[in-house]
């Protein structure tokens, strides 16, 4: 919905200010302004937890056999999130079988209730683990997007090899 209110300070016959709500700093139930996701502390340990976090997921989608796991590092360049995992299954039932045994190990071992977007078809599950987000792949369609072009550093996409091979 556009805000179509009259500048102000313009005449009568001035174009109304266009607004979009979606792009505007401000929260939409209370209309109060937002700022960025603030970070926590160096000494606090807040970090230790995204990268608990990270952690687990790597280990989980290594060992739920997913595919050319690749481990983005965000902070410092996205208020999204500290860090993205970007892997492949070979099928969609594998991709759908990586993303639910991955929500199911996040809640038992670290009490998160991970959002979880596209299972159903299992071509490109987004699974948002609040300092992590895990995107799991069919290669066809890994391919297609080429996230990892748009969040990796100019030269680094021929050189991501996978991060948890051991």
């Amino acid at each position: 919905m556009l805000d179509c209110r009259p500048r102000p300070g313009a005449g009568p016959l001035s174009a109304p200010l266009l607004e979009d709500p979606v792009l505007s700093h401000s929260d939409p139930a209370t209309g109060l302004p937002v700022g960025p996701r603030l970070k926590p502390a160096a000494d606090t340990g807040a970090d230790h937890v995204s990268k608990d976090v990270l952690a687990l997921v790597l280990k989980s989608v290594d060992d739920d056999k997913a595919e050319d796991i690749v481990q983005i590092d965000l902070r410092g360049r996205s208020d999204v999130a500290d860090y993205m995992v970007i892997c492949s299954g070979r099928s969609s039932r594998q991709v759908a079988s990586i993303a639910e045994k991955l929500a199911d190990r996040l809640k038992q071992d670290m009490r998160i209730s991970v959002r979880m977007e596209g299972k159903e078809t299992g071509d490109w599950v987004l699974i948002d683990a609040g300092d992590v987000i895990v995107h799991v792949f069919r290669p066809e369609v890994r391919d297609f997007y080429q996230l990892e072009k748009m969040w990796l550093p100019a030269g680094s996409v021929s050189a991501a090899a996978p991060s948890a091979q051991d």
